[in-house]
């Protein structure tokens, strides 16, 4: 068994239709069918006439090639593939259940392979060596440093996660998304330094940040109601906010959403914002999507966004308690 990452677009284009197809996709979508390509030299040929502006670049050239390749012919039925996910802060991990086919399921998936997508597990969860494994910039990438492939099939089978592990990121030469990689370290230290009611003050202090007068419940139960903000000096002009915070890993499923609907109702507020570092179901994904004007989710991948809009007009205490730093880096495109 191997351990693949296979991404779905730059930008999870192909994201949601690799998960509702159960299957793993890429581009390069000039390309027809691709099953009778037998050799690499023969597949160089063609991609060098399909992709001809990619001929120059002899470093590029030589990665697009080998991306391609291994998906057609290297990713085995019974291998475990992961894909990070660019909607939620999140990885979906899958089983191969069948070969390369080309089979045009949407105007931007025709190269697939099936997959059963057994889990989603918020990338916080992950140990830190693997997390700059899943960072690579690649495509298609074989993950195997660190007995990863073993280490991630034993989480799927017990459901329980692996403590961290200090593991120095020049073992991996993949070229790493540096802030991708930034982002889910400063998710790993919220959710150890941030538990529970403690994460409804970061988050507070974001509302607080955006201008609402805020009023945070105590710890304790709190009938389903974290924070209440609205807008004005005073907090009597629309709109009203009604806030929940959980910080669990597991994903929040529709009946949690259908709760703070409720209580929206029982405190008259005009809309709700629903939070959790774990993500939600897709259940509750599509029914907050019909609800666009009155509910919003974030999931850890929302909640660093809204933090590095606003972390300047955070108090001492709290940049103490979350020190961040910001750094320029050179990106360099590919010619």
């Amino acid at each position: 068994m191997s351990l693949w990452m296979v991404r779905a677009g730059k930008y999870g284009e192909q994201e949601q239709g690799a998960l509702d197809n159960g299957v793993v996709t890429i581009g390069w979508n000039r390309f027809s069918d691709l099953s009778n390509v037998k050799t690499k030299e023969e597949f160089s040929e063609l991609y060098a006439k399909v992709y001809p502006e990619d001929v120059a670049n002899k470093r590029k050239f030589t990665t697009q090639v080998g991306q391609v390749w291994r998906f057609i012919h290297e990713i085995k039925k019974g291998d475990i593939v992961t894909l990070p996910l660019k909607t939620q802060s999140a990885i979906a991990i899958g089983k191969v259940e069948g070969e390369y086919q080309y089979k045009q399921l949407a105007d931007n998936i025709k190269h697939i392979i099936k997959v059963k997508w057994l889990k989603t597990i918020p990338k916080s969860e992950f140990d830190q060596d693997l997390l700059y494994s899943f960072g690579a910039l690649s495509t298609v990438c074989q993950i195997s440093r660190n007995n990863a492939e073993n280490r991630v099939e034993e989480l799927l089978k017990k459901e329980k996660f692996l403590q961290d592990i200090d593991i120095e990121p020049e073992d991996v030469e993949e070229t790493i998304d540096i802030e991708e990689f930034a982002g889910d370290q400063i998710i790993k230290f919220i959710r150890r330094k941030f538990k529970g009611h403690n994460l409804a003050r970061l988050v507070e202090a974001i509302l607080q940040a955006q201008g609402y007068v805020t009023q945070k419940s105590s710890p304790g139960p709190d009938g389903g109601i974290d924070i209440l903000a609205a807008a004005g000096p005073l907090g009597f002009t629309t709109p009203r906010i009604c806030v929940q915070v959980k910080s669990l890993s597991s994903q929040i499923d529709v009946k949690v959403l259908r709760e703070l609907q409720g209580v929206m109702t029982k405190v008259r507020a005009d809309q709700g914002l629903l939070i959790s570092l774990g993500g939600f179901t897709n259940s509750a994904s599509r029914e907050a999507r019909d609800a666009f004007f009155s509910m919003r989710l974030w999931d850890a991948g929302n909640l660093i966004k809204e933090i590095f809009k606003h972390y300047n007009k955070f108090d001492d205490e709290l940049k103490a308690e979350l020190p961040l730093k910001r750094i320029w880096s050179l990106v360099l495109e590919e010619d």
